[in-house]
């Protein structure tokens, strides 16, 4: 997970905590089983009702992927760049021997294209086609945590009633009036605090990483749209950094 997640985490929730505290507070009267079940199954509960199972693998495959984006932008810009120098030199078919050891299939598919002298127009609109696939796919994936954090405030609430529900039922035991209004307030803590710290923030965290993902894939196209109209090395160089945003390579 990235590292800025991480932080991220343990500074808001330190910054609860240590509120709670200064205001007089015990951490303790944070914790509280009983809600945290209501709003972490009632939330989970929901997401899994408005989405797909294949959903929810995708959010952990974004989550868990390590790879620095940027990196891997330099890197399709350089590839791409040498693959130009080398049909300038050798001619098209020199990089055919090649494609058997790239792993990565969209950059197999356009190098595939351009030896097959497709036209630009045809790789163009079949690279486009896939990349608006793959973005929906991803996007999907992070609405799972958008999803959680609209779910998670709500069903705090509801666990807030629950909780004044069984404070209203044991008014004639005060020894029961303590646990339930604890109920009611922590829960509606909890479903506010996961929605804003931790849900809409992964959320929006997945989708500028995706941002990030697609944005190598039309590198990818331009490249191969380069190659495909026998575009100069340099002008490549300068069109494909174009697309890489406040970074010089």
């Amino acid at each position: 997970m990235d590292k800025a997640v991480v932080l991220g985490l343990l500074i808001g929730f330190s910054s609860v905590i240590l509120g709670n505290i200064f205001e007089g507070g015990h951490t303790a009267s944070l914790i509280q089983g009983t809600a945290f079940i209501i709003v972490m199954g009632g939330t989970w509960g929901a997401v899994l009702v408005a989405h797909e199972l294949k959903n929810f693998k995708t959010a952990i495959q974004l989550l868990t992927d390590k790879n620095n984006t940027l990196n891997k932008e330099k890197e399709t810009v350089t590839r791409f760049l040498n693959y130009s120098k080398q049909i300038k030199k050798e001619g098209i078919v020199s990089i055919e021997n090649q494609i058997k050891s790239i792993e990565d299939p969209w950059e197999k598919m356009a190098l595939r294209m351009v030896i097959d002298q497709v036209p630009a127009s045809h790789i163009k609109e079949a690279f486009e086609s896939r990349i608006y696939q793959y973005e929906k796919k991803l996007l999907m994936g992070a609405k799972i945590f958008t999803d959680a954090g609209g779910y998670s405030p709500t069903i705090g609430i509801l666990g807030a009633v629950l909780g004044l529900i069984h404070v209203m039922g044991n008014l004639s035991d005060t020894s029961k009036l303590g646990a339930g209004i604890a109920v009611a307030f922590v829960a509606t803590i909890y479903g506010v605090g996961f929605a804003n710290l931790v849900f809409l923030p992964l959320g929006q965290k997945l989708k500028i990483k995706i941002e990030q993902l697609v944005l190598n894939k039309h590198l990818m196209l331009q490249g191969a749209l380069a190659l495909a109209e026998d575009v100069h090395p340099l002008v490549i160089e300068h069109k494909l950094k174009s697309f890489i945003k406040n970074e010089e390579l």
